[in-house]
């Protein structure tokens, strides 16, 4: 019985060389460079750092204003759901308990939301923008705006739905059991 043999000699079987990819970080400031080693292509490291980019360069738009992304995002919500409780805040921003609270009590103190308890359970409440909220609201979205264009530009206009899509099935699969 004849031994099968390859389709294709081994010699022959070449890939591609891979692109050169950066084995550096070159580290703000100054500081030296960092070798990275396998996290230069790993989805989630990069991911954290594309997202702390973003929040830098939101904060910047922002000023000494003290206000950040997730700021935005709370009052935002707040204002598309008045009476929204904390619970669904929360889940709508991708933020557990210990993490919104004090962020709510810092917004509660600069007096752009109100937390009044909830009529049907006196054990949570529900969350309204103040006037002066809206006005913070408007401010920031301007901010939001000029930040998701720069963004827009990075990413390129023709791939940003591409580009959401994928970002979304990274949320819904990591958050699924299946993970």
């Amino acid at each position: 019985m004849a031994q099968p043999t390859r389709a294709t000699p081994a010699r022959a079987r070449t890939s591609k060389p891979r692109a050169e990819q950066p084995t550096l970080r070159v580290l703000p400031g100054g500081l030296a460079s960092v070798r990275l080693g396998p996290l230069q292509d790993m989805l989630g490291f990069q991911l954290r750092l594309a997202q702390e980019a973003s929040f830098a360069g939101f904060a910047r738009r922002t000023g000494d204003s003290g206000l950040k992304p997730g700021h935005f995002a709370a009052l935002l919500v707040i204002h598309e759901n008045p009476g929204l409780s904390q619970t669904a805040l929360g889940a709508a921003v991708g933020r557990d308990k210990s993490t919104l609270t004090p962020k709510l009590t810092e917004l509660e103190r600069r007096g752009l939301i109100r937390r009044d308890r909830a009529a049907a359970d006196r054990r949570s409440y529900a969350l309204r923008l103040t006037p002066e909220g809206e006005e913070a609201l408007a401010e920031l979205q301007r901010h939001a705006t000029a930040h998701d264009a720069a963004l827009d530009r990075l990413v390129g206009p023709e791939n940003r739905q591409a580009f959401l899509e994928t970002l979304r099935r990274l949320i819904a699969g990591l958050d699924s059991d299946d993970t």
